[in-house]
């Protein structure tokens, strides 16, 4: 049954195509935010792009007059580094992901195998804007050597002002088709993100009390239902209307930017005054 929007005591937010696009705010969030923090309703922001950590998208969100701390930040990269960290026993690592994905797994006490040192125990693909050639011949190597494979999420397309571009799932589908190998993927739509955020929010929050607000239905609408979650989807992003017809990761609510869904919270805050 569809949680109401009044009960909803915690929100985790994904970030592009949700609360901005590129360097864009997008119209109403600085409106959605301001609600929550008047009502005392704590939110994490939720991301799979793996290619900033915390810390960069803290700088990003202030640039953009959202102040919040890098703490209230999950990213796929930090998830996985805690994954590889805590519940494998991969330590060597050859990444195919920006310099500051990199640092994400070095700071979780794991190393970075360079040159043609072969002894990794795992291929990690992020969401790499710096990737070459040279980095694919080297991932393809060592996963039909045997090396586990490893993925910070699934997303197919990153959206951008200028239109979408590829991501970590497109360059995964050029990885299985040329090795035939399938990865473990740590970031939405997969619930270890969901569990993370849960620790994070402390145990007065259980499932049923946390909303998820995305963009996208393999994703945000997908692990959302797979924890126990409302899902929210916003039209600001990937998803378009049309896709809601074939979907089976139906939404419990649609609206077509954060700015209705701002609009729509803040006649619950009113009600919420009016009835304490």
């Amino acid at each position: 049954m569809k949680h109401p929007l009044d009960a909803i005591r915690a929100f985790l937010m994904d970030m592009d195509g949700t609360v901005y696009l590129g360097r864009r705010r997008l119209p109403g969030a600085t409106r959605f935010f301001h609600h929550l923090d008047r009502y005392g309703m704590p939110y994490l922001f939720f991301t799979n792009n793996s290619s900033a950590d915390s810390t960069l998208y803290r700088d990003k969100l202030g640039s953009m007059g959202i102040d919040v701390a890098a703490d209230q930040i999950i990213t796929s990269g930090e998830a996985t580094a805690t994954y590889l960290a805590t519940a494998t026993a991969h330590r060597r690592l050859h990444v195919l992901g920006t310099p500051s994905l990199e640092r994400e797994f070095v700071r979780a006490g794991l190393t970075l195998v360079t040159g043609d040192d072969d002894r990794v125990d795992a291929v990690v693909v992020g969401f790499d804007k710096t990737l070459t050639y040279a980095k694919l011949e080297r991932a393809c190597r060592l996963l039909l050597g045997g090396a586990a494979f490893v993925a910070t999420h699934p997303d197919k397309v990153c959206p951008t002002e200028q239109g979408p571009i590829p991501d970590c799932g497109s360059v995964l589908a050029l990885l299985r088709a040329a090795t035939g190998r399938r990865p473990t993927i740590v970031g939405k739509p997969y619930r270890r993100m969901a569990a993370m955020a849960l620790r994070k929010l402390g145990p007065d929050y259980k499932a049923r009390d946390v909303a998820i607000v995305g963009d996208r239905l393999y994703t945000d609408m997908r692990m959302g239902h797979r924890a126990g979650l409302t899902t929210i989807l916003v039209l600001s992003g990937e998803t378009q209307k049309a896709d809601l017809a074939a979907t089976r990761d139906k939404p419990d609510y649609v609206f077509d930017s954060i700015r209705e869904l701002a609009a729509e919270l803040a006649k619950g805050g009113k009600r919420r005054k009016r009835n304490p």
